[in-house]
């Protein structure tokens, strides 16, 4: 039986790991959740870019460690495995893609490109992952296979334009 729109938000507002699954609510968006999510890890990016490398990166495990669990119980509590609108996975992607990115408007918008694109696409062996693997650590792994792309390719464009 598929679950209205009211229902869901219901759980989701009501249930603090379901709410922090949902990034606060934008995987609540009706129009790409995912993007919505990754837009909230973009800005926790731009909040937290003054701190120092080792600060940044302890979020970034915060957020991965962390997120195993919250998708996970959430997806338990949803009864749906990576329903579409736990962003966790987003929000750590989006963030952790986005530490190796010099802090600009352009490479971040590159950035944040990409990792939609590497999450949507989900090239190999991202779509293999998100298929095998299940719980919060198959939800999060994906995402964070996406980012490593991301990280990649903003590295590698990086290069060709010093």
């Amino acid at each position: 039986m598929k679950k209205e729109p009211a229902e869901i938000r219901q759980k989701v507002l009501r249930d603090p790991v379901n709410l922090l699954a949902f990034g606060l609510g934008a995987g609540l968006s009706p129009i790409a959740p995912g993007t919505a999510g990754s837009l909230v890890g973009l800005a926790l990016a731009w909040g937290t870019m003054e701190l120092p490398m080792t600060a940044r990166l302890l979020v970034a495990i915060a957020l991965i460690v962390s997120g195993v669990w919250i998708c996970g119980e959430s997806a338990r509590r949803m009864a749906h495995h990576d329903h579409p609108g736990i962003v966790w996975d987003e929000i750590a992607g989006i963030y952790a893609a986005l530490l190796v990115a010099p802090p600009s408007i352009w490479t971040w918008g590159l950035g944040f490109g990409l990792f939609r694109l590497f999450d949507v696409w989900k090239p190999w062996p991202i779509r293999d992952l998100d298929h095998r693997l299940k719980g919060g650590l198959g939800i999060m792994l994906d995402d964070l296979v996406a980012a490593l792309y991301t990280a990649l390719m903003l590295g590698f464009v990086g290069s060709l334009m010093h």
